[in-house]
């Protein structure tokens, strides 16, 4: 009988897992296939709500259009600039925990509303942005209130969002031994060739765990696109992220089921890309065996 008590200390997991995350994942799988307001009963209306998203629903192409560009931009460029700043805080500066804090708030607050709500401000019209650009004699509208600039605000406010990846790379970095940099500046490696060739090899697998963090992270973004759009999504469906039209269809106009399909079709986009990325690491990814 003892190898019951392990699973009894398991139990108030195994409950929380099953009332918390497994019903109310089956629950939603269910709802895709109805055609439910949270006032009537589920009626089950089979593929209806699918079939409506890629056929009936140019805002739900929209709504993808703008998060594939946000993925694609914003992933590349926050993962840059992270191993960047941890390129130049591996440099055996004084105080490195203190600036390794620091550089770390942007991703303990970046995704909060105060935030969001900040960010709209500084790039309104009369936001500190423009007010910088025009010391220099660059006039710019509203880039939360302009079509072709309001994705870039939040583009940018994802890519300052730098500290969690920024921290994994600095670990990583100062697990590489420095005998490897010693034996290619004896054969003539500069600097440039012993981050090609030695640094981005090894660091490789971190490369790959901190991309696929943040792209997972990326599709669900929501607060931003909310708190900057004021939750229309705007100006003219701009910044209308895949998750803002989920909550729009779902608790702004109580399309429950189609909101339910909206979000497995998600979870089937993100487990493609995440596929991608771990298909293609085969030819980037490099591990000490």
């Amino acid at each position: 009988m003892l190898w019951i008590i392990p699973y009894l200390f398991l139990t108030p997991w195994l409950i929380g897992l099953l009332l918390f995350s497994t019903i109310p994942i089956l629950s939603s799988l269910y709802l895709s296939f109805t055609n439910y307001n949270f006032v009537n009963s589920p009626n089950w209306i089979g593929l209806k709500n699918y079939v409506a998203m890629f056929t009936s629903d140019p805002q739900y192409l929209q709504a993808m259009k703008v998060t594939f560009t946000y993925v694609l931009i914003a992933v590349p460029l926050e993962l840059a600039f992270a191993l960047f700043l941890a390129l130049m805080l591996n440099k055996g500066i004084r105080g490195l925990g203190i600036y390794r804090a620091i550089y770390y708030v942007p991703s303990l607050i970046g995704g909060s509303v105060a935030i969001a709500i900040l960010w709209q401000q500084v790039f309104g019209e009369h936001g500190i942005v423009n007010q910088v650009l025009g010391t220099i004699g660059i006039d710019m509208p509203s880039w939360v209130g302009t079509p072709d600039y309001a994705i870039w605000s939040i583009i940018l406010l994802k890519v300052w969002q730098f500290g969690s990846p920024m921290v994994i790379f600095l670990a990583g970095l100062k697990q590489i031994p420095q005998d490897y940099y010693e034996a290619s500046s004896l054969d003539g490696a500069g600097r440039w060739k012993q981050f090609l060739h030695v640094t981005l090899p090894i660091l490789s697998p971190i490369v790959l765990f901190n991309a696929i963090m943040q792209i997972i992270s990326s599709f669900q973004a929501f607060t931003p696109a909310y708190i900057i759009s004021n939750g229309t999504g705007g100006p003219v469906n701009s910044t209308l992220f895949y998750t803002l039209y989920l909550y729009q269809n779902g608790f702004g106009n109580f399309q429950m089921g189609y909101a339910s399909a909206m979000a497995w079709v998600l979870l089937i986009v993100i487990a493609c890309f995440t596929g991608l990325v771990f298909l293609t690491s085969k030819k980037w990814v490099h591990y000490g065996d």
